[in-house]
């Protein structure tokens, strides 16, 4: 088979063309970025403030923090409203109620006085919809502040239709899959599914919202705002846990059709020599080639840790990486799919990006208006759903991050599966490259 191009070289070639603001346009961000009030309600004073629009950044105008064991700032705070606001829902008879019930709640907001609250009952949906001034939304993605106090039950759909009737649906799959309330964040869902008569993206006249529950929902939402796609889609492929599977079979693939992977490492399997699980030597030579390591926690569920036992489980876990010049040390993938409130707040004293919303089918993401800590994925256990998810990407010019274990696993699709995979998304030719987090990270840290 010929060489392939390098995926992560190929990206900085292309940089300059697909990142999206100049450090004066992101310092701006950084101002209006204010956080949320102490009891997580939002704002007391509100912040409207939109970001500026600035000249595309190059790679270095948005050069990762220096790997060190605590952050620099809190990246859920420091980029807490990308982009443009499109709506602020601030006047509640703006909203049309088309299925379950709606409120508007002064008590819990993001921004500004008041959130919408969504509720639905016995497996049924909560939809509210309203008409916006006809907007050319080509080169558009959205995203929208969200909380829920029933984040395993729900799916969120943030739906755009246009004046001839077709629609586009930008769902997020999954939030969590805890019970507990993970306070506001922001989606930048992809897109999951669309009318058979194509969308007219440049006459978008209507904006639905709905919540897909299985059970009882409650859900508050607020700051629905646009931000700029990129010029290309892209693929982040993550293997979890570190399996000695992926330095032994995937990654010569890798190497062949030269694109990196990121790879969440299990600090204690590694330290401990665990059977089956990559030598830190065999980390680092990954490192080498090209892959990104990172923060897999401890292993274990972190909303049963205490505050002090998971603080000082991740500060051990980043000491390590820092020590061992694991470059990827920048961010983290939730064990288990399991966070809460307290633990993103917890997490951002050491970590900028990860974390994770985790589905079995596809859950793309926006580049630039992303949750930095709670990023979507999809499981890798379907190599249909994965092409999909590829070509979705590609499509739409968004961010598929499909997630590995080994190829044993009933998660994992098999060898033969994955090396198709790759010749898939190599046939997508310049309309796709596979990207690390520290790519993904200076796309969302320049968006607009």
């Amino acid at each position: 088979m010929t060489e392939k191009p390098n995926g992560r070289r190929r990206f900085l070639a292309a940089s300059s063309a697909t990142a999206f603001a100049a450090v004066a346009g992101c310092m701006d961000q950084m101002n209006s970025a204010l956080p949320n009030g102490g009891d997580g309600n939002g704002d007391d004073d509100g912040n409207s403030e939109e970001a500026s629009s600035a000249e595309p950044a190059t790679e270095d105008d948005v050069e990762s923090p220096e790997l060190a064991v605590e952050t620099e700032y809190n990246s859920r705070e420091e980029f807490r409203q990308p982009g443009e606001q499109l709506e602020n829902f601030e006047d509640f008879d703006d909203w049309d109620v088309v299925d379950g019930a709606a409120e508007p709640d002064e008590g819990t907001y993001f921004d500004g006085s008041q959130s919408l609250r969504l509720t639905a009952e016995d497996g049924g949906n909560a939809v509210v919809e309203t008409e916006i001034e006809t907007t050319d939304m080509t080169d558009l993605d959205v995203s929208m502040a969200v909380r829920t106090s029933t984040p395993g039950n729900i799916a969120i759909d943030i739906q755009l239709l246009d004046i001839y009737g077709g629609y586009a649906s930008h769902q997020l799959r999954s939030v969590t899959y805890r019970t507990s309330d993970v306070g506001w964040f922001r989606i930048c869902p992809g897109l999951f599914e669309q009318s058979s008569t194509p969308l007219e993206r440049d006459a978008i006249d209507t904006v639905r919202i709905t919540v897909h529950n299985t059970g009882d929902a409650e859900v508050w939402v607020d700051d629905l705002r646009t931000h700029r796609k990129p010029e290309k889609g892209y693929v982040v492929l993550c293997w979890d846990d570190g399996f000695d599977d992926f330095y032994d079979v995937a990654s010569p693939l890798h190497d062949e059709y030269g694109v990196n992977a990121v790879q969440a490492a299990v600090r204690q399997w590694t330290r401990g020599q665990r059977e089956g699980i990559m030598t830190v030597d065999q980390l680092k030579e990954r490192q080498e080639a090209g892959d990104q390591i990172v923060a897999h926690g401890t292993h274990t569920e972190f909303t049963d840790l205490s505050d002090e036992e998971l603080d000082d489980a991740l500060s051990t876990d980043k000491n390590w990486a820092v020590n061992n010049e694991l470059e990827g040390g920048h961010y983290i993938a939730f064990p288990h799919n399991d966070f809460d409130d307290q633990v993103l707040d917890i997490v951002s004293n050491y970590y900028y990006a990860g974390g994770f919303n985790q589905a079995g089918d596809v859950n793309l993401t926006g580049v630039t208006g992303f949750d930095p800590l709670a990023m979507p994925r999809t499981i890798g256990h379907d190599l249909e759903i994965a092409k999909r998810c590829v070509d979705r990407a590609a499509q739409h010019r968004q961010c598929t991050i499909l997630n590995f274990h080994a190829f044993d696993q009933h998660n994992t699709v098999s060898e033969a599966e994955y090396e198709e995979l790759l010749e898939h998304i190599d046939g997508k030719g310049d309309d796709v490259d596979v990207i690390d987090f520290d790519d993904l990270w200076a796309m969302r840290r320049g968006g607009h």
